[in-house]
């Protein structure tokens, strides 16, 4: 089992900080069908929690931080809210938010569009994603099509999500332990510092791989991911 995480754990540090999201919903994945979906809730709430620390340290020189406020305004409250109440959206809704705000950060890209997200909306945009995280711990897949409209790419993204990700994590981490449900806290600390470690290794081996990949080779590996991640949720796999 520990060796498996640690495999899960480096894959997804090297996804996420290749192409600033998807880490996390893999390791949901993965942890759901290896411990259950509960356990993967709380199992991966702090590993993800450090391994966002982390790679925000990585990247911090290339955060924008006028956004990273105002999103983490946002997102705290809301993973508060939905780590303590679940299912406070149908998921119909977040489907069709996914689909909505994927297309339009795609034609973004294409240049078929030319917008930028209001300033004004991050911070409700942070609250809904924070409290879709809280609710259902992959959600964060919405931080992307946001950040990528607001005109973030490269390092830029990647530190900029792992900032609010740091966040909204936090929330639902202390949630879930108002709640009671990390259940048995030895069980759980072994876990989820085994995905921290296993993260933290993904994070630097994907700090050598990024040299290799040319502008055009990064955007394509942020949007192919961001289809496939919302291509998964739309078909209910959580």
């Amino acid at each position: 089992m520990v060796l498996v995480l640690a495999a899960v754990g480096m894959a997804a540090g090297v996804l996420t900080s290749l192409a600033g999201q998807g880490g996390g919903l893999f390791l949901l994945l993965v942890a759901s069908l290896l411990v259950g979906p509960h356990d993967a809730l709380v199992t991966t709430a702090p590993a993800l929690l450090l391994g966002n620390f982390h790679r925000a340290w990585l990247y911090r020189r290339s955060i924008d931080r006028p956004i990273a406020w105002r999103m983490t305004v946002g997102g705290l409250p809301g993973a508060l809210l939905g780590g303590l109440f679940a299912g406070l959206m149908p998921a119909s809704v977040i489907n069709v938010v996914l689909v909505v705000m994927t297309a339009l950060a795609i034609a973004k890209a294409l240049g078929l569009l030319r917008f930028t997200v209001p300033r004004a909306a991050l911070a409700p945009a942070g609250f809904g994603i924070g409290a879709m995280t809280g609710t259902a711990g992959g959600a964060g897949v919405l931080l992307a099509p946001v950040l990528l409209s607001s005109g973030l790419s490269g390092p830029a993204f990647v530190g900029t999500s792992s900032v609010v990700a740091v966040v909204t994590h936090l929330g639902r981490v202390a949630a879930y332990g108002t709640t009671g449900m990390f259940g048995d806290p030895a069980t759980v600390a072994v876990r989820a510092a085994t995905l921290a470690l296993a993260i933290f290794g993904g994070n630097a081996l994907a700090e050598k791989l990024r040299p290799l990949l040319t502008p055009r080779g990064v955007s394509r590996i942020e949007y192919g991911t961001l289809v496939l991640c919302v291509t998964l949720s739309v078909a209910g796999v959580r």
